[in-house]
């Protein structure tokens, strides 16, 4: 069994792979084996794959999974400790992989962690998915140290102390093995978008911990597949988001929490509509739609979650509004908050 398994999920993506996929390997030989886990690409993906990097190993599928399923599907096949669910657009540094490995040998109680990602286009400045770790607020919306809604900050150092945090990138997630598994992985029916953080509650609410360790730093190309304000990609952040928020939110705060999401949804389609982003205020209103139809479908999971949890809320869970402190405190950096 391998130590450390790298595990890149792509679709369409031949050209990201040309780029990227050298420098993975390059800062990763000797450290871990890589994977290439191909979600059914109709370009030359699997063609570049054979050609160029015959040492990578190939998990071909027969369609887009989307990236819950893949990664599921595509960890069946691997066996090792820890697996890095790898974005197919990260620029990884050297030696990137040891701070983090030697945290999570160090700390066992520690079920996942992140480096500190940063952006690919302006190298100075955190990038968007992720930055130096993820939070989550009262109501269900989550920030970043680095980065709180489309304010992201510049990287002076701020955030390089490892910090426990609530949820860890799936551009960069490192975790181990048994502890995915035994979670549940992550929803294959989320499809894409607030997957991983759903995984992190899960691992949380189970007494696990989550980690951000910035002495590993990667860049991070971001919305390679979906822009940030594509409609559909709004679509699946806000379904997700409820559904995420049913799953895991004790019944104590679940109703209460979901009568404000449901004026907090609707003046979000308002302020698309103020905008002119027409597609995306529709895309709420769908969502609700959607997470009202798919609800019933979740019932065993959050009961399977409630008795699963030794612990609610977890203690990196937020227990204010961070649209109140962005919007109406103009709180824009993570250290405004911390004070």
């Amino acid at each position: 069994m391998d130590k450390v398994a790298v595990v890149i999920l792509t679709w369409n993506g031949s050209q990201m792979l040309r780029s990227f996929l050298p420098t993975v390997l390059k800062h990763t030989e000797g450290e871990a084996k890589v994977y290439v886990a191909d979600n059914g690409s109709e370009d030359d993906t699997l063609r570049v794959l054979a050609t160029s990097y015959p040492s990578v190993k190939v998990i071909p599928f027969d369609k887009n999974y989307g990236f819950a399923e893949g990664y599921n599907r595509a960890l069946q096949e691997v066996e090792a400790e820890y697996v890095v669910l790898l974005n197919s657009d990260v620029e990884v540094t050297e030696h990137w992989l040891t701070p983090l490995e030697s945290f999570m040998d160090a700390h066992p109680e520690v079920a996942a962690c992140q480096p500190k990602i940063k952006s690919w286009r302006h190298r100075g400045w955190f990038e968007y998915a992720g930055a130096a770790g993820g939070f989550l607020d009262h109501y269900g919306y989550p920030f970043c140290r680095g980065r709180i809604f489309n304010t992201t900050e510049r990287d002076k150092g701020q955030y390089d102390t490892p910090s426990q945090v609530f949820w860890a990138t799936g551009a960069c997630l490192f975790i181990r093995l048994k502890d995915y598994l035994e979670a549940g992985g992550l929803d294959a029916r989320f499809f894409a978008h607030m997957e991983e953080i759903d995984l992190c509650w899960r691992l949380n609410a189970r007494g696990r911990q989550v980690w951000c360790i910035p002495q590993s730093e990667v860049y991070h190309v971001g919305a390679a597949t979906l822009k940030r304000e594509n409609p559909r990609k709004t679509f699946l952040n806000f379904r997700n988001n409820l559904l995420m928020l049913y799953k895991n939110l004790p019944d104590e705060k679940l109703k209460s929490i979901m009568r404000r999401r449901y004026f907090l949804d609707y003046l979000a389609a308002f302020s698309f509509f103020l905008k002119g982003q027409f597609p995306n205020a529709m895309s709420v209103f769908k969502a609700r739609r959607a997470y009202q139809q798919m609800r019933p479908d979740f019932f065993i999971s959050r009961n399977m979650n409630m008795l699963a949890a030794v612990e609610h809320p977890a203690q990196t869970l937020w227990n204010k509004s961070i649209l109140w402190a962005y919007y109406a405190q103009a709180k824009r950096k993570f250290t405004k908050l911390s004070k």
